[in-house]
């Protein structure tokens, strides 16, 4: 079931529901993950490959910061800032790849995705 619940149809990340937000939204930090580092590895300077792994982790990343600050108006301001802080350097991260497309520039991206996963799954 839960794998289901990883993307819509169209391949953007799915919001999932309330109980299972954490387990899934880390999940999900780990496939955009994933998605970085194997286009990192087979580095070919493939437009498409790299426009879609960069897409695919923007589309979560506002996904999160949505929920995060407009869904959960329980969880601390600080945290909810931060993920909000989070969420525009993943935006100006992307642009500046995007502008220079180099392997090196999606380290930042996959190690951010691996931290916050690992948070949310509680091995921080």
């Amino acid at each position: 079931m839960r794998s289901a619940a990883t993307s819509s149809p169209s391949g953007s990340p799915a919001t999932p529901p309330p109980d299972l937000a954490p387990d899934l939204g880390a999940h999900l930090l780990l496939d955009a993950a994933l998605r970085l580092q194997a286009v990192q590895r087979r580095w070919d300077g493939s437009k498409d490959e790299i426009d879609a792994a960069l897409s695919y982790n923007r589309r979560l990343w506002s996904d999160l910061v949505d929920t995060v600050c407009t869904r959960q108006p329980t969880l601390p301001t600080e945290v909810r800032q931060s993920i909000a802080s989070l969420g525009l350097f993943v935006d100006h991260r992307t642009v500046a790849i995007a502008a220079d497309p180099r392997p090196e520039h999606l380290t930042a991206l996959i190690g951010l995705n691996r931290d916050i996963a690992a948070g949310l799954l509680g091995r921080a």
